[in-house]
């Protein structure tokens, strides 16, 4: 598995200075997409749905609505 490319814009575009330490959206060679976020699943877990649930190898990142936004346009809809 590898990144085949960024999903949006880099955080250079978003208002980094220095492009280090920030949320970030990358397609991955098999279809699947990888995430850099802030860990939060120790604040967040208790708050899933009811009809949510994640594994114990799974963690609950959160990005900033900006870079969810800003990679929209690059998401394929299918």
């Amino acid at each position: 598995m590898k990144i085949v490319r960024r999903i949006g814009v880099p955080p250079s575009a978003r208002g980094s200075t220095s492009g280090a330490n920030c949320p970030d959206v990358f397609e991955l060679s098999d279809g699947n997409f990888a995430v850099i976020g802030t860990e939060a699943t120790e604040t967040l877990d208790g708050e899933l749905p009811s009809d949510a649930s994640r594994a114990d190898y799974e963690r609950i990142v959160v990005i900033t609505r900006e870079t969810l936004i800003r990679a929209k346009a690059d998401i394929p809809d299918a």
